[in-house]
């Protein structure tokens, strides 16, 4: 597993997909992060640096 750093802490990306981008996306990402940061689990999503029609979903754990 590769680990990054985040504001000093070091936290594991567990799992990283691209998918396509939509304008609600980011409240799916939202509502697992308020549903799971109790079971140290972090979700992002970033816009593809190389196609800005795809997202890039990204599991952490903390």
């Amino acid at each position: 597993m590769k680990e990054v750093k985040l504001m000093g802490e070091k936290i594991e990306v567990i799992s990283t997909v691209t998918v396509d981008h939509t304008k609600d996306l980011y409240k799916i990402v939202d509502a697992l992060n308020r549903s799971l940061k109790r079971d140290d689990l972090m979700f992002g999503l970033a816009l593809d640096k190389e196609d800005q029609s795809k997202a890039v979903f990204t599991i952490y754990r903390t």
